[in-house]
């Protein structure tokens, strides 16, 4: 792994510690913007596990559809399952602040990338009212094997869909 990589993984570890998961998650995907995605190109993954990464996103996306609290809880990380505890809570945050990612009337599967090692995978959501939203998930690897979803970012585009 390159020294770049490593440090700014250090500083994610760190910032996450002291801030919480969302606001670090935000400030690191807007960074990430800033800065070219390849330069951590030494963690890729084999396109089997973007599919895998692709596969857990659309099935916590039809939980969501579906109502299915207990399904959609299950595909977040274990950070986030602690900091919510349980289902309800979870879907009570998705309500009020993801509230488009709860019922969209369209998801597109967009680019992947890697920042500090974590695969991001971005969506583009056309939500009830046509907006326009682009979506960045974050994913991690658990023990396992399996992927679970460690944060997701919305950010609204300036169009409506058509």
């Amino acid at each position: 792994m390159s020294t770049s990589c490593r440090a700014s993984s250090g500083l994610l570890a760190a910032m996450t510690r002291v801030l919480g998961l969302v606001p670090v998650l935000l400030l690191y995907l807007g960074l990430a913007a800033l800065a070219p995605a390849a330069h951590c190109a030494d963690a890729g993954l084999h396109p089997k596990q973007w599919g895998a990464i692709r596969t857990v996103i659309a099935s916590q996306l039809e939980a969501f559809k579906r109502g299915d609290a207990a399904r959609a809880f299950s595909y977040a990380s274990p950070a986030v399952r602690k900091q919510f505890r349980n289902a309800s809570e979870f879907m009570r945050m998705v309500r009020a602040d993801y509230g488009p990612v709860y019922r969209p009337q369209s998801v597109r599967f967009l680019d992947h990338f890697m920042v500090s090692r974590r695969p991001v995978q971005r969506l583009r959501l056309v939500t009830q009212d046509d907006a326009v939203l682009i979506l960045y998930y974050v994913m991690e690897r658990q023990r396992d094997g399996s992927w679970k979803i460690a944060g997701c970012a919305l950010r609204r585009r300036p169009t409506v869909s058509v």
